[in-house]
């Protein structure tokens, strides 16, 4: 078995990134409560702080804290926020501390009124942009990079006309995963970086438009599906309607993170017109042919692991059966910020009904190996049970170098595939047998729709220049706004 510190057992797993949900309402759809269903529907991408910002008639209110939505929000603070308009955002923190200063949305007020931005993902300039604000005398108040946005668009907008073209302004210079929601007096704008790294879509219903990080969101507020946020593309919407703006960035990749399909995104959603649950359904088809093995029954472990493990059971003909259970009510184990709650949740969330697997072969599916240490955990349990054998497979490639992008992958140093070859993860796992899904097959994992897609973490082929200081951050697990910055790029385009 594993011989993993605590340290290392806690951290094991993919961290989500951030979700955003903003509404430009036509009086069918209160925003406030609009924006708490959309963030209900995307809790699974952050939860350790929400917040809510509306503005009625150009004057901003918001209320944000530390916490989970149903326990951050009630009737009497969302029936306090009203407005015409409203952008909300729950949070992973993968750049800046777990601290209620660093909670979105951010609300600033400068020489041309409020602004407020909702910002999932991350900029891989961040440091270097900062430093040089610091230098001109900005003083910042939180540790995450969406401040430096929030700078960039007061400092642009002294010169533009519109907010929108100040917006267009910061993105020539800002690098990075990005979908933003600003929110100024009178407009709501959706924006999304060059690439198109993060995801964003837009809805409707009558009169009123809605921006997601998930199109399950829509769902929840009663919105239609219209389409997605074309990368590089600024949605504007005030009270004179919806308009579009696409500044020239030059020839850009587009670059959407693969994990959305793997791992982030909730099954009933849709990304760029690929179905979710379907892409995990296929990865599981091209897992059993491709590491085909005699069973009696496939698993999957909860939640991503399941779609891919009743496409596994369909194309191998063996039984999918429900073996292992999840405890609903605590959350995804690994978003919980401190390792002690991490080490609690990892203990309760997952339990193997016994019954089911005893003197049984089984193929256990699930969606990534990071550290290994969870999977060595799982696997014990199941040998526990009384599992006669334990197939992995695993509906992602190996991880084999960190993301810049939004996606709290660690250190190549942290990476078992980095340090460890596949027989040996199998044995060091207890497992009999292991296979992940081949990384020229992502392409058909998404019915090879035109869908361009970033495959840095298990490549090394980053789509987007990073700053020496970013790539040295992340090997010290984090990003550093107090060294020196180099500000030499790396060139990979």
């Amino acid at each position: 078995m594993l011989n993993y510190s605590f340290d290392n057992f806690v951290k094991e797993g993919l961290h989500e990134e951030c979700g955003v949900f903003g509404i430009f309402s036509d009086g069918s759809l209160d925003p406030a409560y609009a924006c708490y269903n959309g963030l209900l529907a995307l809790q699974h991408r952050g939860q350790e702080s929400c917040g809510i910002a509306v503005s009625d008639e150009g004057v901003i209110d918001y209320h944000k804290n530390m916490g989970l939505v149903t326990e951050v929000f009630n009737n009497s603070i969302l029936d306090s926020l009203r407005g015409q308009m409203g952008i909300s955002h729950v949070r992973y923190s993968t750049a800046g501390g777990s601290v209620l200063e660093n909670a979105q949305p951010l609300v600033m007020r400068y020489v041309k009124g409020t602004l407020s931005v909702a910002h999932n993902g991350n900029l891989t300039n961040a440091v270097e942009i900062r430093r040089e604000l610091e230098h001109k005398g900005a003083i910042f108040q939180t540790t995450i990079d969406s401040e430096v946005i929030c700078y960039l668009i007061a400092r642009a907008r002294l010169n533009c006309h519109s907010v929108e073209e100040a917006v267009a302004q910061t993105m020539t210079h800002i690098k990075g995963a990005y979908s933003l929601l600003v929110m100024s007096p009178s407009k709501l704008i959706a924006a999304r970086d060059p690439h198109g790294f993060r995801p964003l879509c837009m809805g409707k219903l009558n009169g009123t438009y809605v921006f997601a990080s998930e199109s399950a969101a829509l769902d929840a507020c009663g919105a239609e599906f219209v389409r997605d946020v074309d990368p590089g593309e600024i949605v504007i919407v005030d009270n004179k309607g919806l308009r579009t703006m696409k500044p020239d960035f030059g020839e850009k990749k587009k670059s959407l993170c693969i994990f959305e399909y793997i791992y982030f995104a909730r099954s009933d959603s849709f990304i760029d017109g690929v179905s979710v649950y379907e892409a995990r359904k296929q990865a599981g088809r091209i897992l059993a042919r491709e590491f085909p093995v005699e069973a009696d029954m496939v698993i999957g472990v909860p939640e991503s692991g399941i779609d891919a493990a009743i496409g596994y059971a369909e194309e191998s003909g063996i039984p999918y059966e429900k073996a292992i259970v999840k405890n609903s009510y605590i959350g995804r184990t690994f978003i919980k910020p401190s390792q002690s709650e991490r080490m609690k949740s990892v203990r309760i969330k997952l339990n193997p009904i016994a019954d089911m697997v005893r003197g049984k072969r089984v193929v256990m599916i699930d969606d990534s190996i990071v550290r290994g240490t969870t999977v060595d955990r799982i696997v014990t349990m199941l040998r526990d049970a009384g599992a006669k054998e334990v197939h992995m497979r695993i509906s992602s490639p190996p991880f084999m170098w960190p993301c810049y992008y939004g996606t709290d992958i660690p250190s190549r140093g942290e990476l078992i595939a980095c340090n460890h070859t596949i027989e040996e993860i199998t044995k060091l796992s207890g497992a009999d047998s292991l296979g992940y899904l081949p990384v020229e097959s992502l392409h058909e994992m998404i019915g090879y729709a035109p869908v361009g897609f970033c495959q840095g973490c298990f490549t090394g082929d980053y789509p987007a220049d990073i700053i020496r200081e970013t790539l040295e951050g992340k090997e010290r697990g984090g990003m550093n706004f107090d060294s020196k910055c180099i500000g030499k790029e790396q060139e990979n385009e």
